[in-house]
């Protein structure tokens, strides 16, 4: 059993050295390079909560190096060297934390004295989950503030394929009421034509060459000496007789 609490400690302690190089290392890239913004900023964060994480593991370590005597009795030797490893430890933690200007941390120490109680380390695990919750939000508030630019710019489009169909439709209306007076204008001049045919026997229309002709373009008679008297854009007849333009 002594043997385990000894083992228990010497795992920690590796543990702990790990995550230290690993935060160091990412540090030392992250420095080299120029990255700004949302996605920097939620990097740096991540890189906190680790170093944050470190502190709390040496202060696990050292609350058990403290009871290991008690449990699993050590030379003083071997006391005094885990002391070393982990005042090492703790120097490079507080020398990480001072390069992200992390001086709450840094001054640990000295504000919460050398050990720390069981209820602080709860605490201080409670307040890690909130900063994870809060960058969690921010990351979902970004992506909520770029769902609704894109649904923006899709009613933008939608907008304005709207207006140019109203403009379409105004030229079709009118397109559509010029062919309408143009037809109304047609229906006149055959209504016109065939009142003052009735009167008229057919053998005296053939008599004075009465001709009804389909051309798609004016309405004329032989008496006019200009051009044709009446001009249409649609369906139209030649009136040919021999009395004048009606």
């Amino acid at each position: 059993m002594a043997s385990t609490s000894g083992d228990s400690w010497t795992k920690e302690y590796n543990e702990a050295a790990k995550l230290a190089d690993d935060i160091n290392s990412t540090i030392t890239e992250k420095t080299h390079m120029s990255g700004v913004g949302s996605e920097s900023q939620r990097h740096f964060s991540a890189i906190r909560r680790k170093i944050t994480i470190l502190g709390t593991r040496l202060d696990n370590l050292e609350d058990l190096l403290a009871k290991l005597p008690s449990k699993h009795p050590i030379t003083e030797k071997e006391m005094n060297r885990r002391k070393d490893l982990l005042s090492n430890l703790r120097s490079k933690a507080n020398s990480m934390a001072s390069t992200l200007n992390m001086s709450n941390f840094a001054n640990r120490d000295s504000l919460l004295g050398p050990e720390i109680k069981p209820v602080d380390a709860m605490t201080r695990t409670a307040g890690l989950d909130n900063q994870a919750e809060q960058d969690e939000g921010l990351e979902k508030l970004e992506e909520t503030v770029i769902s609704t630019k894109h649904i923006a710019l899709t009613v933008n489009e939608e907008l304005s394929l709207h207006a140019r169909l109203i403009d379409s439709l105004d030229d079709h209306v009118e397109f559509t009421g010029s062919r309408m007076q143009v037809a109304a204008f047609t229906k006149h001049l055959l209504l016109k034509f065939r009142a003052g045919a009735e009167g008229v026997s057919k053998a005296e229309q053939e008599n004075q060459g009465w001709m009804l002709l389909p051309v798609p373009g004016a309405v004329s008679c032989w008496n006019c000496d200009s051009n044709p008297c009446r001009l249409c854009v649609d369906k139209v007849f030649m009136i040919i007789g021999t009395t004048t333009c009606v």
